[in-house]
């Protein structure tokens, strides 16, 4: 059921309690001029629906924030396990200092879980950064002027994965990325 149909169903049966009880008010406290207690009574009935309904509005609404916080929660750790991969793996490159068959598998395989997470803008400047790592590992050895060009691509790419990750919490603490 969606939510805006939900919400309609609260709304209306909120609707229906707030005419039924003015209509059973004004007809109960015409019948009951000379009974206070039982006026009393009925005002407590009233106020319990009324809470009910209330209280289920407000649980529902508030599960469904819950449930929206834990996916992003799980999001973010899945984005974050995946630009975690990809630093290491990198970063085992560059230690090596040469790459094989295996390494571009695994960087393809990473392009490709990365593609799954991150925003378009990552993934151009994870273009950027692929465009200086072929080309600094054309001849599978990675010299010093190569690891140079590959941590310049690699501290962009860097500041777009912060950026993406607590750039939320940035712009609260008025830190700028760019």
């Amino acid at each position: 059921m969606s939510k805006t149909v939900q919400n309609f169903i609260y709304l209306a049966l909120t609707a229906i309690t707030v005419v039924g009880g003015y209509i059973f008010l004004r007809l109960s406290y015409k019948i009951s001029d000379s009974f206070p207690f039982t006026q009393e009574i009925i005002l407590i009935v009233l106020g319990t629906v009324a809470t009910i309904l209330i209280t289920a509005l407000l649980l529902n609404k508030q599960t469904e924030v819950e449930l929206h916080k834990e996916q992003q929660v799980r999001f973010l750790e899945l984005k974050s396990d995946v630009y975690q991969d990809l630093l290491q793996h990198l970063e085992n490159v560059m230690i090596d200092g040469k790459t094989d068959h295996r390494d571009a598998v695994r960087l393809q395989f990473l392009s490709h879980r990365l593609a799954l997470v991150a925003s378009p803008e990552i993934l151009a400047e994870f273009e950027n950064f692929l465009k200086a790592y072929q080309t600094a590992v054309a001849d599978q050895a990675v010299s010093s002027s190569d690891s140079n060009a590959i941590n310049r691509a690699l501290a962009e790419l860097t500041i777009r994965i912060r950026k993406d990750l607590i750039g939320e919490q940035d712009k609260a603490s008025h830190i700028h990325t760019d």
